[in-house]
């Protein structure tokens, strides 16, 4: 009985221990759909991840949860960014809004919630970059930032 009383008395030290180094139960890490792309295209976007920048629009990069190669993030709240998506209905439209930044081509898309969705076009794998709308002041810089890794790691061409 002595034993478990000794490890009783350890919990009230450990919750002191994390409220000092600022730990939380609650997990304020992004979360993002994990793409489930085809073996050449998953090639692809691990490329992509290899080549991606370590800050975009000034952030640090924070992947999201769960980890995988096929998604990355930056900042709180996070720009995510999600490779090997599947294309977009909206982007067969012919009235579909896009942009070009230093070469890529995006299909945009305004979110409900009013963030945008980015999605590449024009190239061997979809990639898609969601800007939340508490950094949606900067416009394109986050495209700015991933153009370059985008354009050497995802050639030119159409997804299948």
């Amino acid at each position: 009985m002595n034993l478990f009383r000794h490890r009783l008395s350890g919990l009230p030290a450990l919750a002191l221990l994390c409220a000092a180094a600022g730990c939380s139960s609650a997990d304020d890490s992004a979360s993002a759909a994990v793409p489930r792309p085809a073996t050449e295209v998953a090639k692809l976007c691990g490329n992509l991840d290899e080549a991606l920048p370590s800050k975009v629009d000034g952030q640090d990069r924070r992947d999201p949860e769960p980890a995988s190669a096929l998604t990355s993030g930056w900042g709180n709240p996070a720009i995510i960014l999600r490779c090997g998506v599947e294309r977009p209905a909206k982007m067969s439209d012919a009235e579909a809004d896009g942009v070009e930044v230093n070469g890529v081509g995006w299909l945009l898309e305004k979110q409900e919630n009013g963030s945008f969705r980015f999605t590449s076009t024009l190239r061997r794998a979809y990639v898609e970059v969601t800007i939340p709308e508490a950094r949606t002041g900067n416009g394109m810089a986050p495209l700015v930032d991933l153009a370059p890794a985008v354009s050497k790691a995802i050639p030119e061409g159409i997804a299948d």
